[in-house]
């Protein structure tokens, strides 16, 4: 009997905290989707996981900042080249994002435009 008692109590309290714990989601969500939260914590994850520096594109390519586009362009077509051979994506993706980094700050430094 003490059981079954104790059994209800168990399942009647679980009931209630996981409904508690719905709600307060729910409002969480509403929260978030009020003050635009939610929009600008998703565009902050594209926007940083496409976004590569400087020094980190070099360091992948192997050229220094005196190195003339052409020599870039070399060595990104040997090493996408070489991953593209052996099967590395994710190595290939690498040099791909660091010439598409260093493409835009030649392109900036073309136009005569400073870095931001």
């Amino acid at each position: 009997m003490a059981a079954r008692i104790l059994a209800n109590l168990i399942v009647m309290g679980s009931g209630i905290v996981g409904r508690a714990v719905l709600q307060a989601y729910r409002q969480a969500l509403a929260n978030a989707s009020k003050s635009g939260v939610a929009q600008e914590t998703v565009q902050n994850i594209r926007r940083a996981s496409k976004i590569m520096a400087e020094p980190e594109a070099r360091q992948i390519l192997g050229v220094t900042e005196h190195s003339s586009w052409e020599e870039i362009l070399k060595k990104y077509d040997s090493l996408f080249g070489q991953n593209a051979k052996n099967g590395s994506f994710y190595l290939q993706s690498k040099v791909h994002r660091a010439k598409e980094c260093l493409e835009s700050v030649y392109q900036k430094k073309a136009q005569g435009t400073p870095d931001v």
